[in-house]
């Protein structure tokens, strides 16, 4: 990581002098004291954007003092849902951005969906659905849903205990999910966008600043200049990425963030599950408790509909976070002991959690096992996102607020709002944009998958909160 050293004396539209090698960026010491300017502005934030960058690194801060270019272009490291609205949500403000993701098969991040063919065999493997509590959020769903992206899930989902007792969550709240699988919302969203590029698959390894600008590589390739950036991703990729990019605060507030290890395991049976008493089992989703290897499952079949005269059931079953810490390994390279020792272990559980007896579960006809090494955030600074002036930065992603995809989204509408004020705020202090550098981190409480406003004990996110999302 770098460290911190700023003068808040400089303006937006200020050139500086210095001759340093970095043009019009200047890197200066820790030590300097910040001098707030008598310019002040309303904001919408409240005091959160009048937050002043506490300097707690010995290295440098990067500070661009040249004026933005007249046509400002924004670079998104991370193409899920939550950099895919934020890219959306510039649009809206006439600002051009360009996505940048390592999706092969495509956008989505989290929003996972695995297609087999010739089946076909179709799965959401990461995200399994959503509820809607926030108003602003209401109102993208029922576009979505306008356009054919999501549709309700009707079907029952519930607790299921350990021994085969399912209990359905009755009233339940209004749950959605892609009415193609999740991946296909995610590939969705920009389909009509004018002023977002995507580039894809692509693994960016460096941000250099310098005449003012953020340059991007990919191993040494060039990808591109850049007026500011947003990290929409986590883990240790970002954690690398920000070591030495010149923002301590930004580096400091991501390496704070915890991440659970979730086991994903996708199985295809040639036959519906069975369950005692009954000739399949009473739910399309449940929240498996009291099983050590499973905390969720669903009938990804009947959940998205894919097939009405018979065929495979596929189902997915993620792992507890616990299960998941125990049996982490690297997830780019899973060793095959590794791989059959939770694959045997996630099955039995399966076995134990509808209360069949030993080995009476059937065979899968076709099993792939995934593990997600940054799964979901445990803890969160409580913020909509975070953006450091100076450097001309942020980040978006759902664990600012949470951990479902209606965080995600509020996150993304947040930091697109608050990058545009910064872009058409000329001459005002920097200082007055910076938000989320030196908040606090909380534990995040939910089901091991996520949170789901509205469902089981769940305390519902508020909309009276002490910010502003959007305009």
């Amino acid at each position: 990581m770098v460290g911190l050293g700023v003068s808040v004396s400089l303006k937006v539209g200020h050139v500086c002098s210095c001759s340093n090698g970095f043009g019009t960026v200047t890197m200066e010491a820790q030590k300097q004291k910040l001098s707030p300017s008598k310019t002040r502005r309303k904001s919408s934030y409240g005091t959160s954007r009048r937050s002043v960058l506490k300097k707690s690194f010995s290295q440098e801060q990067v500070t661009f003092t040249s004026p933005l270019s007249a046509d400002p272009l924004v670079a998104l490291i991370g193409g899920g849902i939550s950099g895919l609205i934020c890219a959306l949500f510039l649009e809206k403000r006439g600002i051009r951005s360009t996505v940048f993701d390592t999706g092969i098969h495509g956008l989505g991040g989290r929003l996972g969906t695995r297609v087999v063919d010739p089946h076909p065999l179709k799965f959401d493997h990461a995200a399994q659905f959503f509820t809607v509590s926030d108003s602003r959020f209401a109102e993208i769903v029922d576009a979505w849903m306008e356009k054919g992206l999501v549709r309700e899930w009707l079907g029952t989902v519930g607790d299921l205990n350990n021994g085969g007792e399912f209990v359905p969550f009755l009233p339940s709240p209004a749950r959605y999910v892609a009415t193609k699988g999740m991946r296909f919302l995610a590939d969705s969203l920009l389909s009509h966008s004018r002023l977002v590029n995507v580039v894809r698959p692509c693994w960016i390894s460096k941000l250099e600043p310098f005449n003012g600008m953020w340059h991007l590589s990919e191993n040494g390739k060039p990808r591109g200049e850049f007026d500011a950036i947003v990290i929409a991703h986590n883990g240790k990729c970002a954690n690398r990425l920000l070591m030495t990019s010149g923002l301590p605060l930004i580096a400091k507030q991501m390496k704070r963030l915890d991440l659970s290890s979730i086991w994903a395991l996708l199985a295809a049976f040639e036959d519906p599950l069975p369950f005692p008493g009954s000739t399949e089992v009473p739910f399309e989703g449940a929240f498996v408790r009291g099983v050590d290897s499973v905390s969720w499952m669903a009938n990804n079949t009947k959940k998205l509909e894919i097939s009405e005269c018979g065929g495979p059931h596929c189902w997915t079953f993620l792992s507890t976070a616990a299960y998941g810490k125990q049996n982490k390994v690297p997830q780019e390279n899973i060793p095959s002991a590794t791989a059959a020792k939770v694959k045997a272990g996630m099955l039995d559980g399966v076995e134990s959690a509808l209360g069949l007896s030993k080995g009476s579960l059937p065979k899968p006809l076709y099993t792939r096992l995934q593990l997600w090494g940054a799964a979901l955030p445990t803890n969160t600074p409580g913020v909509p996102c975070i953006f450091d002036p100076f450097g001309r930065a942020g980040i978006c992603g759902d664990w600012l607020l949470g951990s479902n995809i209606e965080a995600a989204v509020l996150s993304g509408i947040a930091l697109a709002n608050h990058i545009a004020d910064y872009f058409q705020s000329p001459g005002t202090d920097p200082g007055e944009f910076a938000v989320g550098l030196n908040n606090e981190f909380q534990p995040l409480e939910g089901h091991d998958i996520g949170q789901f406003p509205g469902l089981g004990s769940e305390e519902k996110m508020s909309e009276g909160q002490a910010y502003e999302l959007a305009k």
